[in-house]
């Protein structure tokens, strides 16, 4: 029980670290643990915090699962009404908008007589309202929410209350959504949060006036570097003590072995035992300059590790910064948008460097590709997936993986800003060890003459590091793009 709870502990803390992959390690560490035990208020916290893991890393259909198997250790109606608020807004982030209504519905009529509790399922029931029609006018349900909220003092209720108003009153009414911003960005100040400061302030960016711009912007500067940094070193935080944990359990095995064999040389004649300790001498010092190499090669590891993460920062964050300062210092008149969108894309870069597919992934290539994929996918926009199956990723080096998927993401996010498809198809083969994929959609297309833009290029660019090529099929109407690369059995 109590390893059990040493890793949902560090499970947890990696979390809040913003090491996401590492606390889901760790918690599902806790749950093999736990197998067997009588400890319901265990399993429901674990599975909940996997639920939120999920969440957070918009892979909503794991996420779900988790929160169903989280109601299945709750006695508490309180803790059922939080997990059951945790599946809607799943459903919510999803797009499953009349799935999430009735369940905020079914909650809203439960939950009158606790002032907190009605004011978030209020407000997040309000906000799916208007997401699923953006004509609904959602002020008077989001304004009820934050009044209970402030009258109960409820700082971070507020927050989020802050966040919905402003999203909710930034295409109609840009004055009221910059006033609502200026409340949320002095609410996460009190909280301390740096992740929801920094986004209140990439909206505060978008919607102050000029003159505020530079203040705002030097700020969002100061806190991404900072998240940063703190991501990064909570992602080795955990390190060490998982090495000794595994080097005092070897000790452990070498110790009963240890053991065992002084049992049998008590009944061996004096020279087998004076053969025995000559081993035995021999065996401890090796065992013991071993010990260091391994405790050694650990520490090397990690510094290369911390190296290598603090270069991709000063790659990613610093030189991004540096272009953006340059662009303003140098400019008197500054493109608004422009200069949001290079932020916005410094900040995702930014985030992914703390996000890094781990060396061992939990989920299966093929499965990944499919979860990219169908995050695409909408009402407006119909994904289909073809040919893509565990064994034709066995051919391709592990190496060449990732470049693949930022491949295929990088299509899907330029299909979703400009194509304006409605049907997006893309098909896998593999044929004389190579890989085929062949992209389709019915959207507006893409003019040879166009100029690419750098995320097209960067394609490109990653197309020919894995040693493939691409074609591109222009037509009056849809896009048809075929990419072919070798797999790690070509010649």
């Amino acid at each position: 029980m109590e390893i059990a709870l040493a890793y949902s502990y560090m499970g947890i803390i990696q979390v809040y670290g913003g090491d996401q992959y590492g606390g889901q390690e760790s918690l599902l560490k806790s749950l093999t643990y736990l197998q067997g035990k009588d400890d319901p208020e265990s399993m429901m916290a674990n599975y909940h915090e996997l639920g939120n893991i999920c969440l957070n890393l918009k892979n909503y259909d794991a996420a779900l699962n988790y929160y169903q198997k989280t109601l299945q250790y709750i006695s508490d109606p309180n803790y059922k009404s939080v997990a059951l608020n945790s599946i809607a807004l799943t459903y919510q982030k999803k797009g499953d908008y009349d799935k999430a209504i009735k369940l905020y519905q079914s909650l809203l009529a439960k939950s009158t007589e606790k002032k907190t509790e009605y004011a978030r399922l209020l407000s997040n029931y309000a906000k799916t309202k208007w997401l699923k029609d953006p004509k609904y006018p959602a002020s008077s349900e989001l304004n009820h929410a934050l009044k209970i909220r402030k009258d109960s003092n409820d700082t971070r209720g507020l927050n989020a209350s802050y966040a919905h108003l402003t999203d909710y009153y930034s295409t109609s009414r840009p004055d009221s959504a910059l006033y609502y911003a200026k409340q949320w960005y002095t609410t996460t100040r009190e909280l301390n949060n740096a992740d929801d400061e920094v986004e209140a302030l990439s909206k505060l960016i978008a919607l102050s006036p000029p003159q505020e711009f530079k203040t705002n912007f030097m700020r969002y500067e100061y806190l991404t570097d900072s998240i940063q940094s703190a991501r990064n070193a909570a992602k080795n935080q955990f390190a060490l003590i998982r090495y000794e944990a595994e080097k005092n359990k070897s000790d452990n095995l070498q110790l009963q072995k240890d053991n065992a064999q002084k049992e049998l040389q008590l009944i061996m004649q004096r020279l087998a035992l004076a053969a025995s300790i000559l081993l035995l001498v021999l065996a401890i010092y090796w065992y013991r300059k071993r010990r260091r190499q391994i405790e050694a090669a650990s520490r090397q590891a990690i510094q290369e590790h911390q190296l290598a993460t603090s270069q991709k920062v000063h790659d990613v964050v610093a030189n991004g910064l540096y272009r953006i300062m340059t662009h303003i210092e140098h400019n008197e008149a500054i493109d608004k948008e422009l200069l949001i969108d290079k932020i916005e894309d410094l900040y995702e870069r930014s985030r992914d460097i703390s996000y890094e597919t781990p060396a061992i992934s939990l989920t299966p290539f093929h499965e990944k590709i499919d979860l990219l994929m169908q995050s695409f996918a909408s009402e407006q926009t119909r994904v289909g997936i073809v040919g893509n199956a565990a064994p034709i990723w066995d051919h391709v080096h592990p190496q060449a993986q990732p470049e693949v998927e930022h491949i295929l993401q990088e299509l899907m996010i330029n299909m979703k800003k400009h194509s304006q498809a409605q049907n997006v198809l893309i098909k896998f083969e593999h044929r004389n060890n190579q890989v085929h994929i062949h992209y389709s959609d019915d959207g507006v297309g893409i003019s040879p003459q166009v100029k690419y833009g750098n995320g097209l290029l960067n394609t490109g660019n990653r197309i020919e590091k894995i040693g493939g090529h691409s074609t591109f099929e222009h037509s009056n109407r849809g896009l048809k793009i075929h990419i072919y690369f070798p797999t790690a059995h070509s010649s």
